[in-house]
């Protein structure tokens, strides 16, 4: 027996050598083939990633990646080939129902598509992100009311992801909602603050203002029934006059959502919370909330004089340069979830 113990070590230690080498092996093959793909050489990424599996036959990431590239490389057939099997495996992920999802859109395999995704939210019935790409898919087949109902679903299961808001915000935008096309569209822009979908969305706020301001009659059409619409349209009804005489500018804005915060937390903050406005009100606090509005209002209207702003105001766009982007702006779980349900 004695004689026995020098040779189970060897063998656990020859054991422990192979599964640290193929942890390597596998961390190897994918930053290779990452890096392909990062040159748009998804052949080569293909190829890697195939030889990989040839000693990691099950290994998840190497497969999703794999997947992956056969999209990219636009070979749809071989990518669902491979994607296909991730529903069915115990350690599927998100990531593995997003793949496939995206493989089953570029063939247009609407039934699918959606069947998986059904399957996807049973397993993970908190992801943003599947909310977000089921609807995008509802969206493209012009099932408009089934996709706004998926990304509200993806906002109030999901509060801190940022598609939904995305989205959601484009739709309102296109109907005779005033409402939450701003309040969707500026948490996007907080929750991605510095990405090309936030320039547009910054560009669709601004136009949401104007839109909101239009008509002298700011609750026409609106769900009142709904008690933060209401007192968002209560305080900013107040307003109204002052853009109606000046117009929607940067400043005339920072002017109305300076005394917006001030008149919410008088008013609704206690009965409404909102985290937004709460960030609204600590900008206010620490002399910052003009930066914030030209950063979100004055790249979109003009942007030279937005830069001549930054110039004449040094001292104050530093610091608020730096606050926003060292800070990360979250929502909570629960309890600020105030859409009427679709």
């Amino acid at each position: 027996m004695k004689h026995l113990l020098p040779v189970v070590g060897l063998l656990l230690a020859v054991n422990m050598t192979q599964a640290q080498t193929e942890t390597v092996d596998v961390k190897t093959v994918q930053e290779t083939a990452k890096n392909y793909m990062k040159q748009g050489d998804y052949s080569n990424a293909v190829l890697v990633l195939n030889r990989g599996l040839q000693t990691n036959t099950d290994n998840l990431e190497l497969q999703k990646d794999l997947a992956f590239a056969y999209y990219l490389n636009r070979d749809y057939s071989h990518g669902i080939e491979v994607a296909r099997k991730f529903p069915d495996r115990p350690d599927a992920d998100v990531q593995s129902f997003q793949i496939l999802g995206m493989l089953y859109k570029a063939i247009e395999e609407v039934k699918e598509c959606e069947k998986m995704y059904k399957a996807a939210l049973k397993k993970f019935p908190n992801s943003g992100t599947l909310y977000n790409e089921y609807g995008e898919m509802a969206y493209s087949k012009k099932n408009y009311s089934d996709a706004i109902k998926l990304w509200e679903k993806g906002i109030e299961s999901d509060p801190n992801y940022s598609g939904n808001y995305y989205n959601a915000a484009k739709y309102y935008f296109l109907t005779t909602d005033k409402v939450w096309a701003l309040i969707y569209g500026e948490i996007f822009i907080n929750l991605e603050s510095y990405s090309k979908r936030t320039a547009e969305v910054k560009t669709l706020l601004l136009d949401g203002y104007k839109k909101l301001f239009t008509d002298a009659n700011l609750t026409k059409d609106q769900d009142t029934k709904n008690d933060f619409v209401r007192a968002f349209l209560d305080v900013m009804k107040s307003q109204s006059s002052f853009v109606g005489s000046n117009g929607v500018t940067p400043e005339t804005l920072s002017a109305v959502r300076t005394k917006f915060v001030l008149e919410w937390f008088s008013k609704y903050a206690k009965g409404v919370p909102f985290r937004l406005y709460e960030y609204h009100q600590q900008l206010l606090k620490a002399g910052m909330f003009d930066a914030y509005n030209q950063w979100v209002f004055g790249t979109t209207t003009n942007l030279p004089a937005y830069e001549n702003w930054t110039k004449t105001h040094q001292e104050e766009y530093n610091k608020f340069d730096y606050f926003q982007r060292n800070r990360v702006f979250k929502l909570p779980a629960t309890g600020q979830y105030y859409q009427t349900p679709k």
